[in-house]
Formats: C-alpha cells, sequence, structure tokens
C-alpha cells in the first residue's frame, strides 16, 4: 500500500477517518434517539481510513487502536442488523 499512497495522501485519508469518528461521537451526543446502524458504520468506516492511513505513517499502539475500534464496530453494525431484522420480522 504504502508504494502507492504519498504520506500526504495518507494523511488526507487519516484526516478524512477522524472527521468520520468525530462526527460519530457527536452525533451520538447530540441525537435525542441514536440510529445504531449509522453511528457504527460512521466509527468503522472512520477506523478504516485511519487504519490505511497508518500503513504509510505507521504507529503500531494506533493501528492496534483502529483495529479494535473496527472490530468493535463490525459487532454494533452486525447487532443493529440483526435487531432491524427481528424488528422487521416481529411487524410482519
Amino acid at each position: 500500500m504504502t508504494e502507492y499512497v504519498s504520506p500526504f495522501a495518507a494523511d488526507l485519508i487519516g484526516f478524512a477517518g477522524s472527521f468520520f469518528i468525530v462526527a460519530a461521537f457527536a452525533y451520538s451526543n447530540l441525537t435525542a434517539k441514536m440510529n445504531a446502524l449509522w453511528f457504527n458504520v460512521a466509527n468503522f468506516l472512520g477506523a478504516a481510513l485511519l487504519t490505511i492511513s497508518l500503513t504509510v505513517n505507521f504507529n503500531l499502539p494506533t493501528m492496534v487502536l483502529e483495529i479494535v475500534w473496527m472490530a468493535i464496530a463490525l459487532f454494533g453494525i452486525t447487532k443493529a442488523l440483526m435487531a432491524r431484522r427481528t424488528e422487521r420480522d416481529t411487524v410482519e
């Protein structure tokens, strides 16, 4: 990956990832009724973009944090999708 992405581009990708994570955090604190799917997708996307950035500008502790962050977000996405399916099945 590092031969395809310049350090500057990696920083821009990292800033985009940071934006998604901060936006999700702000959303969770500002909304009256949180959409768990949107929240977890935004967190996953943010962590994934930061992980891409870290393949160029490597930092092990931060890489581990982003991988854990993605795993937790995937769990949240799965849980939200299962809840929607259960809710839909209950209504029908």
